[in-house]
């Protein structure tokens, strides 16, 4: 008679868990992320090329061979289409009411409870935490170490392409951008800086699909759907 009241109540609470869509990220959101995604493996492979060419034209007889400049004018192109994304991701972070969700994340930063539970989550000892916005406090200073990252590569870009363009939008930004290269000491050091900062963009690629894959097979929340259709499966009682 135990057993049967045990199972009719374990039925009843499966009876009562209600699966609900929730809305977390906007049309604007996902189709950002994806023209980021798509410009910052463009960027990668480019730029790549760029410090240390790894394709070599057919050699012939004719001047045709400006497969550096084909690259080099590729990641210029993604280059300025990453810099219309970081200008309207940045708007939209601060001003958009639909996306005020990422910006209320902070709320948790200084909970150290949260981060206990968010750690001991990621070691499987405790359930995930509530969170106050749309990302877990790790996940938070994780894409804070990525704007940083982001913020240092299109400032020593800028510096390297106003060096090679000394008019039209080349010869406007030329003033500042000299001011930096003479504060970060010199172009080596720029274009340098530039190249460790991308690998800054690599590492925190690999971690942030770790995460996702990990949360959506351990939570079992959909996470991996939410950035393809927006929505994120919640549990409800």
């Amino acid at each position: 008679m135990e057993t049967t009241d045990k199972s009719e109540e374990h039925s009843s609470k499966k009876v009562d868990e209600e699966i609900v869509m929730e809305l977390e990220f906007t049309p604007f959101y996902r189709w950002h992320h994806w023209i980021r995604v798509f410009s910052t493996l463009a960027l990668i492979i480019t730029g790549f090329y760029i410090s240390v060419p790894f394709v070599s034209p057919i050699v012939n007889a004719e001047p045709t061979n400006f497969l550096n400049a084909y690259f080099r004018s590729w990641h210029e192109i993604f280059g300025f289409v990453f810099i219309a994304m970081y200008i309207a991701k940045t708007y939209y972070f601060f001003f958009s009411a639909k996306d005020r969700i990422e910006i209320t994340s902070f709320k948790d930063v200084l909970n150290l409870k949260n981060w206990l539970n968010q750690v001991g989550y990621y070691l499987l000892l405790s359930k995930h935490p509530k969170l106050s916005g749309a990302y877990n406090v790790i996940q938070l200073m994780a894409y804070l170490f990525f704007y940083i990252v982001i913020t240092g590569l299109l400032l020593t870009g800028l510096i390297l392409y106003a060096n090679n363009y000394h008019e039209g939008f080349g010869g406007l930004i030329q003033g500042p951008m000299k001011f930096f290269e003479v504060m970060f000491g010199g172009l080596a050091n720029v274009r340098e800086m530039h190249h460790l900062l991308m690998w800054g963009v690599i590492l925190f690629i690999v971690g942030h699909v770790y995460m996702v894959v990990f949360n959506a097979v351990y939570g079992k929340e959909g996470n991996v759907d939410t950035i393809f259709s927006g929505y994120r499966w919640k549990r409800k009682e």
